[in-house]
């Protein structure tokens, strides 16, 4: 599993806050998937994360601290994902957009998410990048 921030490993230029834009209806227009198997797929994995914005702020889920981990299994990915309460009203979207982005590449074939709560979600997991996308959205962290 590889680690997400505030915990062990999380490949360099991670998030992608510059990278995710907002669609129409509030969901993300993604960048064109990649071709065949990357040389590192965890890496690609957190990439394709880092576009996948939160419904109701302009930050990426990977950025919010929301993607507690990934592991890449030949051609099928585990996502842990947490959210900010038990009760946000936006869990199936982030669960949908998060594989509805990850299938987006060709090289998987199945996305498995698994809902955590331990440790809770706290604002300290949120990247630098994502603070600095709530401070220019008028949102302090």
């Amino acid at each position: 599993m590889v680690g997400a921030p505030g915990g062990a490993t999380r490949p360099a230029g991670g998030g992608g806050v510059g990278r995710a834009r907002r669609g129409g209806g509030g969901r993300v227009l993604w960048g064109a998937p990649g071709g065949g198997r990357p040389a590192d797929p965890a890496a690609a994995v957190w990439r394709a994360l880092g576009e996948v914005l939160d419904p109701e702020l302009p930050v990426s889920v990977a950025d919010l601290g929301l993607v507690y981990g990934v592991r890449v299994d030949g051609d099928r990915v585990h996502v842990r994902l947490t959210f900010t309460a038990t009760a946000c009203p936006c869990m199936d979207f982030i669960e949908e957009d998060v594989r509805d982005r990850l299938l987006a590449e060709p090289w998987i074939a199945g996305v498995e998410i698994e809902q955590v709560w331990d440790p809770p979600w706290t604002s300290a997991r949120i990247t630098p990048a994502g603070r600095r996308a709530l401070r220019g959205a008028g949102v302090s962290a």
